[in-house]
């Protein structure tokens, strides 16, 4: 693979997930108020109504992290995969913690908030959604995780160009 083009996929990658990491916490921090409220009696509830309306799924999740992201984190794979020493380290780790982030977004994510949004207000889906963000916060770790790691490798290749006047995947 051109060096060129695999430095164009980590820019990518870079940019992708501190879109998602930001975007991320907006949505934990703003949006998700209006989803899971409580009454002066403390009681939780979820406001389902609130959630379809805003529907961040569809409406924006999937133009930036569902598919774009996914596809860029399998593309940085296998270009991670095929770069070698310190690069090879950093980029994997970046990738890996993507990945993960990924299949907890598929796995757990994105099949429960399409529950929670038929599911009228109760103390299940209360809970439910307030699982789901808390879970949220494990999920912003690893897009910060790989997002570091992703810079670190943007670093790397810095360093070398620096030392050596031009980008150089395979150095070890």
């Amino acid at each position: 693979m051109p060096e060129t083009f695999s430095i164009i996929l980590l820019w990518l990658f870079i940019i992708s997930l501190g879109t998602t990491f930001g975007a991320g916490i907006y949505e934990s921090r703003i949006v998700v108020a209006r989803w899971i409220d409580s009454s002066p009696d403390s009681v939780l509830h979820w406001n389902s109504d609130a959630a379809r309306r805003d529907d961040t799924g569809r409406k924006f999740w999937a133009f930036v992290t569902t598919v774009p992201l996914t596809l860029l984190t399998l593309a940085n794979l296998v270009v991670a995969w095929r770069s070698a020493g310190m690069l090879q380290a950093w980029w994997l780790c970046a990738v890996l913690a993507a990945l993960a982030e990924r299949i907890f977004t598929f796995s757990y994510f994105i099949p429960t908030m399409i529950g929670l949004m038929r599911m009228p207000d109760s103390t299940k889906a209360a809970a439910s959604a307030l699982r789901w963000a808390k879970l949220s916060y494990v999920r912003h770790a690893l897009v910060l995780a790989a997002w570091l790691a992703a810079l670190e490798v943007l670093a790397l290749l810095n360093q070398q160009r620096a030392l050596s006047g031009a980008f150089r995947l395979s150095d070890k």
